[in-house]
């Protein structure tokens, strides 16, 4: 059976990246402006010959309308990286129009092509920053000379090339350096924030995001969704007998257990101090069920070595499914947690599925 861990790297980018987008492309729109009102500045200071003011007006008008389209008319609907390049090479192409009526390689607008390497290596990573920077060369070829294929091929012509170049290369790999090591320092704290320490599993805040998400496509399509509330019976004496630490590998070993037993796209968690939640996506009861069973097998059959010693160890769970047992997520834990207290009462070491009957109240053995 596959390990489920694996699912847990790959659940979890996906929202990290849709929110590091939005955050991404404000930053991207603030250039784009900063971009615009540099130019326009220029030209309200009468930079250009009143014969290249109409060009350049163009220009500005063109790449405003193509800003707002992109921006405000939902041009694309979804943030993408995708989307961002395309609005790179855009503002490339909209400094080199500048740049061709402002006195090309003499322009003082020359140096705004940092802003579209400072976009690509902040959002699009060091291969798409490359080949930006390439294109800004073979642009800087363009503007240089009437005939670009002259110069370029001489020693001279290639060592000029290069001394231009250097500022934007520099600007490139250090942006491109911090905008890794930033991201990675952003993706490891949204990691912990939303991981138990000890298990390694999710913890209530990581499990309510996802179960939020999987919750909502089940109710959507009318899929089968369930979940097991699986509770440690003898943690309280392990840690009596042996110590924290002992109680401590109690807990890991469960979580590992409980990992061996679910598929790639189920999501466990650690939800309180001896409690886990699993939630099992395209699962009925008797499914869910079977698989409750197997950890609890699992736990009873293989006990703990600590010391040298067994430490025997058990658990109980309780199941519920949707749509039978809840027609919300808080309504389907609550009930899955309603059906572990009745396996506690039922003498522990058992899977109970939520039944009607479990509303009234019952009170569990003390763990």
């Amino acid at each position: 059976m596959q390990d489920p861990s694996n699912a847990l790297p790959r659940e979890r980018p996906r929202s990290i990246e849709l929110e590091e987008l939005r955050g991404i492309s404000r930053t991207v729109a603030e250039i784009e402006w900063l971009l615009l009102i540099l130019v326009l500045l220029y030209l309200a200071f009468g930079g250009p010959a009143k014969e290249d003011e109409v060009a350049i007006t163009a220009a500005v008008l063109f790449y405003a309308a193509f800003v707002m389209s992109f921006r405000y008319a939902n041009f694309y609907k979804r943030e993408t990286r995708w989307k961002i390049a395309m609005e790179t090479w855009a503002m490339i192409v909209f400094i080199t129009w500048s740049l061709w009526f402002t006195g090309k390689l003499a322009s003082p607008l020359l140096n705004t092509y940092m802003l579209a390497v400072i976009t690509s290596a902040l959002t699009l990573g060091k291969l798409t920053t490359l080949i930006e920077v390439l294109l800004i060369a073979a642009c800087h070829i363009l503007l240089g000379d009437a005939d670009p294929t002259r110069a370029v091929f001489t020693l001279r012509g290639v060592g000029g090339l290069a001394a231009q170049l250097a500022p934007v290369l520099l600007v490139a790999y250090v942006t491109t350096m911090f905008s890794a090591d930033i991201r990675y320092g952003l993706n490891k704290a949204k990691l912990l924030s939303e991981t138990d320490e000890l298990t390694g599993l999710y913890n209530t805040r990581g499990f309510a995001i996802i179960a939020d998400r999987l919750f909502g496509q089940a109710q959507r399509y009318k899929r089968s969704i369930s979940v097991l509330m699986i509770d440690s019976d003898n943690l309280k004496t392990v840690n009596d007998t042996h110590g924290h630490e002992a109680g401590n590998r109690l807990l890991k070993q469960l979580a590992a257990r409980i990992q061996a037993e679910l598929r790639y796209t189920d999501v466990p968690a650690r939800y309180g101090g001896d409690e886990f939640i699993v939630m099992l996506p395209e699962t009925p009861s008797n499914g869910a069920a079977d698989v409750a069973e197997r950890i609890r097998d699992s736990m009873a059959g293989k006990p703990m070595v600590y010391d040298g010693k067994s430490v025997p160890s058990s658990v109980s769970i309780g199941v519920a499914s949707f749509p039978e047992d809840g027609s919300s997520l808080d309504a389907l834990v609550g009930r899955a947690d309603r059906a572990l207290y009745r396996a506690k009462a039922g003498g522990r070491n058992c899977v109970v599925c939520f039944h009607e009957e479990y509303e009234r109240p019952v009170t569990a053995k003390a763990a």
